[in-house]
């Protein structure tokens, strides 16, 4: 990959994204290394199936919060660019959750729906929809959502992305990308204080849990090739999660932005799916193994 005459271009733009990211985050470890070693060899896999299947690919990329989902995105974006001259759209399922007036609606399934996150929170119409859009061949445009995190809601459509379907990647990330459901026995013991204090009747969980056997199957299944960011253990999500509010208070001017307290509640909405993940993890097509310190520690290919 040295020798090829785009390599100096894209060394340059990595190196210089993730300048830019460590202004508000910790440092990067062995950049180079993880350029070859990590990103180059899934590109080289994202581009083989595209030049097989010779049509539009979506590419699921999934990992618990902090995990390093939108980073990873991103750098995925930059080689397979410059190196392929392929036209690459990267959509976050974190700006399709529902508004928070939508989510204040949920409530009567059980509170726990009005945090944001968990299957259920998300308007699975508008992103199926727009992911179904984008596969068509003929040209044409459409409004993609943003989401405010400080503010806890979806911005108004004039703050929207306008795009075109002119696309050959789109990279989908998000959390509970290629999540799957469980058997209704499973949900039966509680796995955290939140599900045994606050969903006694089972209601929540029954309830996320029928979102991803039905709802997010269908969307999950528009994906040809997914990758999943396999963290150590549920403990370094705290941590990796507050580091990433810390960053959110210093490029976010809104109020919202949680402690360390605020953060332990809100992970374990995602505490049951995010295990379960992990111990899936075979079923997904590429795995990246993350080692304590963040770094990224070996990579498998199913």
């Amino acid at each position: 990959m040295r020798k090829h005459k785009n390599f100096i271009q894209i060394k340059k733009k990595y190196l210089s994204f993730l300048k830019r990211q460590e202004v508000t985050g910790e440092p990067f470890y062995d950049k180079l290394g993880q350029l070859e070693k990590f990103y180059i060899p899934i590109c080289v896999k994202i581009n083989e199936i595209f030049i097989k299947k010779k049509r539009l690919l979506i590419l699921g990329l999934a990992g618990s919060q902090g995990s390093g989902k939108s980073t990873i995105a991103k750098i995925l974006s930059i080689i397979l660019k410059q190196q392929y001259n392929l036209k690459v759209l990267n959509i976050s399922i974190d700006d399709y959750y529902k508004s928070l007036s939508d989510r204040k609606k949920m409530t009567k399934f059980n509170d726990l729906f009005l945090t944001r996150g968990v299957p259920g929170t998300h308007d699975t119409p508008l992103l199926k929809k727009h992911l179904t859009f984008l596969k068509k061949k003929r040209p044409s445009s459409l409004l993609l959502p943003k989401f405010d995190k400080s503010q806890d809601d979806r911005l108004s459509k004039k703050h929207w992305k306008k795009v075109k379907n002119k696309f050959n990647i789109i990279i989908f990330e998000g959390w509970c990308v290629g999540a799957a459901h469980e058997k209704l026995k499973n949900l039966k013991k509680p796995i955290n204080i939140l599900e045994r204090q606050r969903d006694k009747k089972l209601t929540w969980r029954r309830k996320v849990n029928y979102e991803l056997k039905n709802n997010y199957k269908k969307i999950f299944e528009l994906i040809d090739f997914l990758i999943f960011l396999k963290v150590p253990n549920f403990n370094y999500v705290f941590k990796w999660r507050l580091l990433q509010e810390k960053k959110l208070r210093k490029i976010s001017k809104g109020k919202k932005i949680m402690n360390q307290r605020e953060i332990k509640k809100f992970i374990m909405h995602y505490e049951r799916i995010t295990k379960n993940m992990i111990r899936n993890f075979k079923k997904y097509d590429v795995t990246i193994d993350l080692d304590k310190k963040h770094r990224l520690k070996k990579i498998s290919f199913r």
